[in-house]
């Protein structure tokens, strides 16, 4: 159809896209561009962009009336990444690309007025929600190659100038600023990870913490550690990541959307595939941590830590507000952001890692030098909820470091790669029992389904029974208690717990634990 053409390109909505049709009509009338299909600012000032960059890349910009749809049109447009579309289709309608060459391509940028393609953030996830919309072939910021060569089962083509899509299109030579035949260097889909800085072995003296690093490790469960400053609160929740497993496949991919749409995966570092680590600073605000922005909201620390650990150090010092908000995050592994550009969900399945001093004045040496009453005591450590503490698997109290332990010589404590090597036997076992229920770990096993068909005898469960007739524990604390006994079942090689194992999980639930 003569002044019609039709291009491609993919809206983002959070991790998920979806396959956008971008249709250019002209027709006689006073010359303009007007863009529908509910765009935004960003889409909405694409007439200009794309204006300057089709008369900076050597082509006649059509004096008449043009007009853009973005299909379909109820769901909302935002960013940059249409531009490339746009142009593309604006030209084709004017017969200066044959359309049969937009069939089946993606085509993802943004402008600049000189006509260059700039890189965006979101590539990888807009170019595998494509191939999932049916596009096969794609054409990308080179800038973005790297990236999106990632995504399995498609044709990627980065391009630098406007002017090199469109000798692409047309079959021409390619011009001299934009002859790239292949993509930057990237890491192979399946090399393994290096191991992370920091080994486990340079934590001595804590073996309570050690033993609470490694259960929550082996069953994904939340950890809080309580203890005065230079006890290694830090340091073991900084090793906690070496201790996980490699990424599978699915999660890297998810993992990597994300860090995609953040804009922090760096250029050529093929998927993300050790499990990530954020440690916000205390002051950070509630849309840091879950989320936020103008517009539409952008990730949050809690999704860039989807699939790894979320460190609060310093936790008491953190506003009510955010650590309230991390409580539905957490406890759902995903969180919903509403904001004026729409609803947007990112996934934050994170293992959540509190450290705390037990008392504002932080002594070294504990309660033998503390000068805090009981009262501030309280009250400091009160800022942490109960709602958000009941969530929390592992509860361990850290004492300070004895001299002797830092003058250990050869006795050095089980290095990291001896750990990580029980911990993946242990979620071995776990996958092998909950697997083909969907549950991947320990900590996601519903309390219904422990109560009931792996129900355990009262005569094991008796000590935490106790505890729940007591009012120790709630009935969420009951069930966490029986998660981390399959745990420690699961570390020692047991089949089923035994009273050893619920014991031991109910230390650790309470605080205490003998070393």
């Amino acid at each position: 159809m003569a002044g019609f053409a039709r291009a491609f390109a993919v809206g983002l909505h959070g991790v998920h896209g979806r396959v956008v049709e971008v249709e250019a009509h002209l027709a006689q009338g006073l010359p303009g561009l007007v863009i529908t299909g509910l765009p935004d600012a960003a889409v909405t000032q694409a007439r200009d962009r794309v204006r300057a960059a089709v008369l900076h890349s050597g082509q006649r910009w059509p004096d008449q009336r043009i007009t853009v749809g973005l299909g379909p049109a109820w769901l909302p447009k935002h960013g940059t990444s249409f531009d490339l579309a746009v142009a593309t289709a604006v030209l084709t309608a004017a017969g200066v690309v044959p359309p049969v060459s937009l069939e089946g391509v993606g085509l993802i940028g943004e402008l600049g007025l000189d006509g260059r393609i700039r890189p965006i953030r979101g590539v990888f996830p807009a170019v595998a929600a494509g191939a999932r919309g049916g596009l096969a072939r794609f054409v990308v910021p080179a800038g973005n190659w790297a990236e999106a060569e990632l995504v399995p089962g498609v044709e990627v083509i980065g391009r630098a100038t406007l002017r090199g899509v469109l000798a692409l299109l047309r079959g021409e030579e390619l011009p001299a600023d934009d002859a790239a035949t292949e993509p930057p260097a990237v890491r192979a889909r399946s090399v393994v990870p290096a191991e992370p800085p920091g080994d486990l072995s340079d934590v001595v003296g804590q073996e309570i913490g050690r033993r609470a690093v490694e259960v929550a490790a082996a069953g994904g469960h939340h950890l809080a550690m309580f203890g005065p400053p230079g006890s290694g609160k830090t340091m073991l929740a900084e090793r906690l990541p070496g201790v996980l497993p490699p990424l599978a496949e699915d999660a890297a991919l998810e993992v990597t959307a994300v860090h995609s749409i953040a804009g922090t995966l760096p250029v050529g570092s093929g998927l993300v595939r050790r499990p990530p680590y954020q440690a916000p600073h205390h002051t950070a605000t509630v849309a840091s941590l879950v989320g936020g922005g103008t517009g539409l909201a952008r990730p949050g620390a809690v999704s860039l830590a989807h699939h790894g650990v979320l460190f609060l150090d310093e936790s008491p010092e953190f506003t009510p507000k955010a650590l309230e908000a991390l409580r539905q995050p957490v406890e759902r592994g995903e969180v919903v952001l509403a904001r004026s550009g729409g609803m947007v969900r990112y996934p934050s399945r994170v293992q959540l890692v509190l450290a705390a001093n037990p008392c504002p004045c932080a002594s070294p040496a504990g309660d033998r030098a503390c000068t805090c009453t009981a009262n501030v005591r309280r009250r400091y450590l009160g800022r942490l909820s109960g709602p958000l503490l009941d969530r929390i698997d592992l509860r361990v109290m850290l004492l300070p470091v004895a001299s002797a332990a830092l003058y250990a010589g050869l006795d050095r404590p089980e290095p990291t790669v001896v750990v990580a090597r029980r911990v993946v036997e242990a979620r071995s076992a776990g996958h092998d029992r909950w697997g083909h229920l969907g549950w991947f770990a320990n900590a996601a096993v519903p309390g219904t389904a422990l109560r009931a068909e792996w129900r355990l005898p009262s005569i094991t469960t008796a000590a935490a029974a106790r505890a729940v007739d007591t009012g120790e524990l709630s009935a969420r604390g009951y069930d966490r208690v029986l998660r981390i006994a399959w745990t420690l079942a699961d570390l020692a090689g047991r089949a089923v717990p035994d009273n050893g194992d619920v014991n031991e999980a109910l230390e650790l639930r309470r605080g205490v634990m003998a070393a």
